[in-house]
C-alpha cells in the first residue's frame, strides 16, 4: 500500500474517532453552531472574494467541503471500505488532493472540539470565541491548519492541470458509484470545477492565506477584547 493511501486510513480513523467523542459527548449540534458561525465569519472576512464571479464558485467549494457545517461522516466511511480500490479510480495527485484534504478536516475537527470544550454551552459570539480560541492554547495547530489550507489549494491546482482530467472525472463517474465513492468523486468533480477556471490560483489562495494567518497571530498577540480582530457575525442559527 502506498504512503499516500496510508496517510489516508489514518486521518480517517483519526476522524472517526473524534465523531465517537462528539456523539458520546452528545456535541452534535455544538459543533455544527460553531462550524456554521466560522463559514460566516469566513464569508465577511473574505466579501470581496464571496462577491467577485471569478471566485464565488471557489469560495463555494471551500465553504461546503472544508469550513462548513456539513456532516462528512458519511463520505468517510464510504471511503474507508474501499480505500484500495481508489488507486485504479484516480489520479496519483488527486490521491494526494485528498489526503490533503482529510488531513485538514481532521485537524479543523480537533480544533473545533478543543474550542466547544471551552466554550461550554454559550451562545457562540466574537468575545467568547476570542477568550475561548486563546484559551486553547494551540497556536501550532492553527498555524498547521492554515498552512494545510494553502496547500490543499495548491494541490487541487496541479489536479486541475492534469491532461485530460476533465475526460477522467466523467468516464469514472459510473465506476466511482459501483465503486461506492460517489461522495468523494463528487468532492473532486466540484473542486475541479470551481478551480479550473481561476486563473491563477494564488489570487485566490493568497489573500485568503495571508488574512486568515493575521488573524490568528492578531488572536494570539491580543492583550484583551479591545484587540480582538474578529468581526461581529450575526447571531443566526441552523436548522
Amino acid at each position: 500500500m502506498s504512503n499516500t493511501l496510508e496517510k489516508i486510513i489514518q486521518h480517517l480513523q483519526e476522524t472517526e474517532q473524534m465523531h465517537l467523542q462528539i456523539t458520546q459527548h452528545n456535541l452534535s449540534e455544538n459543533i455544527r453552531q460553531l462550524q456554521f458561525w466560522q463559514t460566516q465569519r469566513l464569508l465577511i472576512t473574505h466579501e470581496d472574494l464571496w462577491q467577485s464571479k471569478r471566485f464565488k464558485p471557489a469560495m463555494q467549494f471551500f465553504i461546503d467541503e472544508i469550513y462548513g457545517p456539513k456532516d462528512f461522516s458519511h463520505r468517510d466511511k464510504q471511503l474507508a471500505r474501499v480505500v484500495p480500490k481508489i488507486t485504479n479510480l484516480l489520479p496519483h495527485k488527486a490521491l494526494i488532493s485528498l489526503q490533503a484534504l482529510l488531513k485538514l478536516n481532521c485537524l479543523s475537527l480537533e480544533l473545533d472540539i478543543a474550542l466547544i470544550q471551552e466554550l461550554g454551552t454559550e451562545e457562540i459570539n466574537r468575545n467568547n470565541y476570542f477568550e475561548c480560541y486563546r484559551q486553547s492554547d494551540n497556536q501550532s495547530k492553527r498555524e498547521e491548519q492554515i498552512q494545510l489550507l494553502e496547500n490543499l489549494g495548491l494541490d487541487l491546482a496541479q489536479v486541475v492541470k492534469i491532461t485530460g482530467i476533465s475526460t477522467i472525472l466523467l468516464l469514472s463517474r459510473k465506476p466511482a458509484k459501483v465503486a461506492g465513492v460517489k461522495s468523494l468523486h463528487e468532492f473532486l468533480e466540484k473542486g475541479f470545477k470551481s478551480f479550473k477556471k481561476l486563473g491563477n490560483v494564488n489570487d485566490f489562495i493568497d489573500p485568503i492565506i495571508n488574512r486568515e494567518r493575521q488573524i490568528m497571530q492578531q488572536l494570539f498577540a491580543a492583550k484583551g477584547q479591545d484587540e480582538n480582530p474578529l468581526p461581529e457575525v450575526a447571531q443566526l442559527k441552523i436548522d
